[in-house]
């Protein structure tokens, strides 16, 4: 089986989120594959996807404090046409990624105990994310 969908996530301040429950809840034909794979696709340049710690926010925030330090708004950007927060929200995207490759198993994600996939929004105001999510197996 091959589906493909195109999924949105609700818009969220700055930050890393989980959002793990908001994908799954858009691809009823999960539960239908015994063993498989599900690519996710954002398709936004200042925001990003990753696979991470799903039970403390401290890491989070944590993810958000060292992105910050790593990749600073007061820098001598050259592409500012979208704001200060623009071109380091294309920076970080470019390192946390664009997409995830998860295993899928029995209908489920096939995920280790603590981990989750992180919304990486890079924007202050970076709005609904739109995404593309490709499932294949049997």
């Amino acid at each position: 089986m091959w589906t493909q969908r195109d999924l949105t996530l609700e818009p969220r301040p700055r930050g890393f989120h989980l959002v793990t429950r908001e994908i799954v809840a858009q691809l009823p034909e999960l539960g239908e594959l015994r063993v498989g794979l599900l690519h996710v696709h954002i398709l936004h340049t200042s925001a990003s996807l990753t696979l991470n710690e799903n039970a403390s926010p401290d890491v989070r925030r944590d993810f958000e404090s060292w992105a910050n330090a790593a990749v600073p708004e007061d820098f001598a950007w050259t592409h500012t046409d979208e704001g200060a927060d623009d071109m380091p929200a294309h920076i970080k995207a470019s390192l946390m990624g664009f997409s995830v490759t998860l295993p899928v198993r029995e209908g489920r994600l096939a995920l280790g105990t603590w981990q989750g996939i992180y919304l990486g929004e890079h924007r202050d105001r970076g709005g609904a994310r739109r995404l593309i999510a490709t499932l294949t197996g049997e």
